[in-house]
This record gives structure tokens, sequence and C-alpha cells, in this order.
């Protein structure tokens, strides 16, 4: 979507912006408050499938919505943040939310909720729930924010759950131990509504079993009730009833394939068919997670200078997802003589555990700011703390900068370390 066709509701957003900051305060009274000033509109969607943990809630999220559009249902979606346009938080049966439509549910939300304090999630939230309650669909995938517990997602009754892994991030406002944040991500399991658990660490997962003992929601554990590994190049997706040979996701990563278990364990639980599984997993598309970047400006320029190098993107932003690309840049050995990642990162997250992830790869490190995002840590001194774990690092002005110094003609270069970082790429590689 060009600029000029959303230019209503960038001011929309930008005047909301203004006037409820995008502050992390949680709690879920305004939100009640004004959903019931909009006649509850929650309560007014398709069934809902609401997913939370700390990391693959939108691949998760994405695999399921490709299984469900596959076997032909018609599929709302709402994910956060957005990488380049607003718009993309929003699905309405299948496709991003119009210009038009999107600028009518904000005024209305802003009208009703009538100069009261707000957050801007929580507003933005609300305008989305409206658009979803006036849309027809079959089902609602909807991603928590932030947590669970006190989220402003958390006012519905959802037809099924899904936690995804969880791990250390969001210490400031989820709690500084592994437990408190899984018990503010447990929240949103609610009595009588069967979940689905990714696979976790044994102190979450018994944590959380009993967490959904006490509160007489069924669970169907990754490990125990299911299991997914690859096999001969497929998905092996074993359960209680049988055994199914499926294709491998098209997300890149060994990661995906937990977050295809879940998924797909999702799937099983709404009734989806095996021949819609296997359609899903091969036509999920959820950008910034180890994409491969083939074309585009960015990329047309640096490949005319190195011919045969990769250039790959990832949103992921704390030490679980570095690992995963650690993992993943660990499994192209042999590939690459070098390998370089360009990295941002917000003050808000822990650059030495990001780092420490990282330390084995043996790749060069290229620090930059982040546009426009007055919570990126300065490069240099990102780049100092990738020095202190032994890794080659140099600070950079861009990424224009930073590509310039790479001369290796098949390096292998990872963009990576924040979504905001992730969204500023597509933008400018078009």
């Amino acid at each position: 979507m060009d600029k000029q066709n959303r230019a209503n509701s960038d001011r929309l957003l930008e005047q909301l912006l203004a006037l409820h900051p995008r502050l992390i305060d949680l709690s879920l009274d305004r939100m009640w408050r004004l959903l019931s000033a909009l006649d509850h509109p929650q309560d007014k969607c398709p069934p809902i499938v609401h997913i939370a943990g700390t990391n693959g809630k939108g691949s998760t999220a994405s695999l399921l919505r490709a299984m469900l559009e596959a076997e032909g249902q018609h599929v709302h979606a709402y994910y956060s943040p957005h990488l380049v346009d607003f718009h993309e938080r929003i699905v309405l049966a299948g496709t991003q939310i119009s210009e038009a439509h999107l600028a009518d549910v904000l005024a209305r939300v802003e009208a009703a909720n009538d100069g009261a304090p707000i957050t801007f999630f929580e507003v933005t939230t609300a305008a989305a729930f409206l658009a979803f309650s006036e849309h027809k669909a079959d089902y609602l995938i909807l991603e928590v924010g932030l947590g669970g517990r006190l989220d402003a997602t958390n006012v519905v009754t959802p037809k099924l759950c899904a936690i995804t892994p969880i791990s250390l991030d969001h210490q400031d406002f989820l709690g500084d131990t592994i437990l408190s944040i899984a018990e503010e991500k447990a929240g949103i399991l609610k009595a009588g509504v069967p979940a689905v658990l990714a696979p976790q660490t044994p102190e979450v997962r018994s944590f959380l079993e009993d967490y959904a003992a006490r509160k007489l929601a069924p669970l169907t554990l990754a490990g125990q009730d299911f299991t997914t590994y690859e096999e001969a190049g497929r998905l092996i997706f074993q359960h209680e009833t049988g055994l199914q040979d499926l294709p491998l996701p098209a997300l890149t990563g060994a990661h995906q394939l937990d977050n295809a278990g879940t998924a797909l364990a999702c799937a099983q639980a709404l009734g989806v068919s095996p021949k819609a599984m296997a359609m899903g997993l091969e036509t999920v598309r959820w950008p910034a997670r180890l994409q491969k970047l083939s074309k585009g400006p960015m990329v047309d320029g640096l490949k005319a200078r190195l011919k045969s190098a990769q250039v790959w993107l990832d949103g992921g932003h704390n030490q679980a997802a570095a690992q995963a690309l650690a993992n993943w840049l660990a499994s192209q050995s042999g590939a690459s003589p070098e390998v370089h990642i360009v990295m941002g990162l917000l003050s808000t997250k822990s650059p030495t555990d990001y780092l420490a992830a990282l330390a084995e790869t043996g790749a060069h490190i290229h620090t930059l700011p982040i546009a426009n995002n007055e919570a990126a840590l300065a490069p240099d001194i990102l780049a100092a703390q990738a020095k202190a774990h032994g890794l080659k690092a140099s600070a950079h002005t861009s990424i224009e900068n930073a590509l310039e110094t790479i001369t290796a003609p098949n390096a292998l270069i990872l963009i990576a370390g924040s979504l905001y970082l992730a969204g500023q790429v597509l933008a400018e590689n078009g």
C-alpha cells in the first residue's frame, strides 16, 4: 500500500499516538470500559484461537491460518507489531484491512473513548475487534501483544488457546524470572477451553501444567500428546491417533518444526484435514522470519557487486531467537566462507544475552541504528559489546554503509536483531 493511499489512516494513527502514547501500562480496566462503550465487539467475533508465548507466536499463527485457509475457511487474524504498514496487523477474511475501513474503525473507537486515558495498543486493538465483529469469517486467530494475563487481547473467551515457547523477554514488565513470565503468558488460559502447549523447558512445562489444572483448562502437550520431527526431508507429525507424513514448512529454520507442530496440533483440534495441513505447510508466508531476500533495490545492488552473496532477514530480538539463528548458521557450515550479521537492537533488550548466543558463530557483527527509533542502542556501544564476546565488530551509520564494507563474493549476510529494523529493510528493499 503506497503512502498516498494510506494518508488518512496514517494521520489518524499519528493523532492517536500523540493522545495515547505507545507506553506499556498493563491493565484491562481501560479496555473493558472502551469495549463496553462500543457494545462489546469482542463478543461478536467468530470463534477465536488465542496465542501467547515468547517466541514463535506469529509463525504459529501464520501456519495455522494457512492450514485453515487451505481447508476453505475464512480467517481473520490479528498480529503485532507490523513491519511496514499498520494495515498488516488486521487481516479480515484473508485480506489486510482496507484504508477506508481502518480509518473508519479508528475514528469510531476514538469517538467512543471520548478522551479518556488509554494506551495506543489498547485503542487500536479495540478498533481491530470492531472490524472483526462486523466482517463475517469462520475463525479469528488472535496474537497476544505482550504477556497475556493483562494484555489488551485477553478480553475474549476463545475456542482454543496455544502457548508457544516461553523464554526471558520484556522482564521490565513481565517479571525477571522465567516462571513469573510463564505466569503472565498462562493468563490467557480459561476454564474449559482446550489449549495446546508447545515444547517448553521442564520447569516451565511443569508450571503450566499445574496452572492449567487449577484453571480446569485441558492441555494437549508437545512431547507427550504429539511430537514433530524431520525424517528424510519430510515433517513427521505423530499424535495419539496416528502418524502423518507431511512436507516441511515453507518457513526456514529448525525451530519452525516446533512451531509447525503447535500449529498442526491446533489444526487437528479444529478438525482440519491432513490434506489441508499439508497444503498450509507448503503455502505459509511470514515475512522477516529467516526470510531470504532474493530481489529488490538493496539486494540487487549488493549482488551486482557480490555475485554469490546470500541475504537473509530475521526479526527475532531476544536470546532464544538469537540461539535459533546460531543453530541455523551452524547448519549452513561450508555454504559460505564468511558470515556477516548486520544488527540493530533496542535498548529494552539485553545485548549481552543476544550476543552471547551468537558468540560461537564466528560472524562479523555490523552494528547500526534503527531509523526513527529513539530506543535503539547506539551502534558503537553495541559493537563494543560484540567485541567483548570475542566477535569481530564494526559500527556503521546505515544499512547501506554496513553492506558496502562486505567484500566476500559469496558472503552469507543476515540482517537481524529487531522487527523494527526488519520493517525498515522491507520498506527500503520494496
